[in-house]
This record gives structure tokens, sequence and C-alpha cells, in this order.
């Protein structure tokens, strides 16, 4: 599950099963207007945030790919750590984050 460092979301709101998201690949859903992309870690662990890229040219992170805890942004190849959506240096920038959680193999996202 994911590690957040953000106050506890008020909604819970379920994206689907634990299936419809295979390990080792970006999925992007849709939350009422929130384009939110969601990363299956070949460790079990989901990771979601905003599907737009940091950069001033934005982007969408859902291509991308994940080493360890880093997205790598499929356009700019910025390292965005996936616990707390910041930008690793020498880039900067931050990337909104969203809370996970598995509860009776369906996937569930805090707003």
């Amino acid at each position: 599950m994911n590690q957040q460092l953000q106050e506890k979301p008020e909604t819970y709101v379920c994206i689907g099963s634990q299936g419809d998201f295979p390990a080792r690949l970006g999925k992007t859903v849709f939350v009422g207007e929130e384009e939110i992309a969601v990363f299956h870690l070949t460790d079990g662990r989901l990771f979601a945030l905003q599907n737009r890229s940091p950069h001033r040219k934005g982007g969408p992170l859902c291509e991308g790919m994940v080493s360890g805890d880093l997205l790598y942004d499929p356009l700019y190849d910025w390292k965005i750590n996936l616990l707390d959506g910041k930008v690793q240096a020498p880039d900067t920038g931050q990337v909104k984050t969203y809370p996970v959680k598995l509860d009776g193999g369906h996937v569930w996202i805090g707003l």
C-alpha cells in the first residue's frame, strides 16, 4: 500500500479490482474531474498521483517507467518520488499524490 505523508482523506473511491492494475504498468483512471495515474509495483504496492508532469510543458505520467520508489517522467526523464510526489534534484517541482488502499480485492483512492 501507499505510504502518504498527508492528511487523511474524507472519502475513498473504488477505482476497480486489484486485477485491473497489472504489475509494472501505469494506468489512468478518472475520478470526477481528476485524472490519476496508478502504478502497481512488482512488490504489490500501489501508488496514485496526478497524471500530469510538473514540467512547464506538462504531459502524462502514466506511461513513465518505475524503478524502486521513483517514477521516470516519460517525456522529460525527471525522477519523481512516488511516496511524496517530489521531483528529484537537479529538477524541481511536485506532483499531487493520493493515498491508496486495498480492501476486499478492490483498489480505493482517497480524495
